[in-house]
């Protein structure tokens, strides 16, 4: 099973080795990568595992992220409700959707009953359909949360009714793999980031599985048109990303680079180089790394 912890903490890297430490030397838990941004202020870590093990791992890492991260005096570009923002459970191998939903739902209890943090389900393990999405329990994010929980609607699956002090909230629950795509455009205006987000994204009529929204990186003086790919195998990077070039020429701008944040399925490179190289019926028999 893989796990895909995001932590909102990506300026102080003394703190994310603390956190991340909770994935290292651990039996049936093996760290694939954990990448930090400063705009975002957030830390990205992918693991293998166990689930079991991969359960304990990620606990002891809520728990570290909770000590050590104040939400009250956190700021980042992206959209965050707590210290461990988003866990996600991913089936790869010898495991389905459901095992993953039920070690989701057994880290989330753990979560809430140990350092009385409120859990929230989401994705496959979602209790109710307008649950699901990340972007709608994060709405109103750290900040509003206070107020949100007074609704009956928003009252965590676990844990208190009320936001934990300093390390807010958390989404914990099971889906399948996505790939995290950002697009940097080369202007500083993050009104033509945002337009080109809305058309993309599948929630204004774009492309489906495609989860998007324009945000500034202040440090680096660009936009950037920032993505999940909840199923590459439907919306394909290349098509996702020739789309955006196309929609930044409306606004005078141009696309500078992306970046992938984290771990993605081999296939969905290879997709784009059978697009871009206009390769005939290309398959992963032809890689070599696939026979060994």
């Amino acid at each position: 099973m893989e796990c895909v912890p995001n932590f909102s903490e990506g300026r102080d890297l003394q703190k994310v080795e603390q956190i991340v430490n909770a994935f290292r030397a651990k039996p049936g838990v093996k760290l694939l990568d954990y990448s930090t941004d400063t705009d975002h202020n957030r830390c990205v870590v992918t693991v293998l595992g166990e689930p079991e093990a991969l359960k304990s791992a990620v606990i002891e890492a809520v728990g570290t992220a909770q000590q050590l991260i104040d939400m009250n005096h956190h700021e980042g570009a992206h959209p965050r409700i707590g210290c461990a923002d988003v866990i996600p459970f991913i089936p790869v191998k010898g495991c389905t959707i459901q095992d993953a939903d039920e070690i989701a739902r057994a880290t989330a209890q753990a979560i809430a009953e140990r350092f009385a943090q409120p859990v929230y389900l989401y994705e496959k393990s979602a209790c109710a359909a307008y649950r699901a999405e990340i972007s709608a329990i994060r709405k109103g994010q750290f900040e509003g949360l206070s107020e949100k929980m007074k609704d009956a609607r928003w009252k965590p699956d676990f844990g208190p009714e009320k936001p934990h002090p300093t390390g807010g909230a958390t989404a914990v629950g099971a889906r399948m793999p996505l790939v995290c795509f950002n697009i940097n455009l080369d202007t500083p205006n993050v009104e033509v980031a945002r337009k080109i987000s809305q058309r993309v994204r599948s929630i204004n009529g774009g492309y489906h599985y495609v989860k998007a929204m324009g945000i500034s990186l202040d440090e680096h003086d660009f936009a950037q048109v920032t993505m999940n790919l909840t199923d590459y195998t439907q919306s394909a990077l290349y098509s996702v990303f020739e789309a955006v070039k196309m929609e930044a020429r409306r606004y005078g701008a141009r696309v500078m680079g992306s970046e992938i944040v984290g771990i993605v399925p081999m296939q969905a490179l290879i997709d784009c180089a059978q697009y871009y190289l206009q390769i005939d019926e290309f398959s992963m028999d032809q890689v070599l790394e696939t026979h060994l």
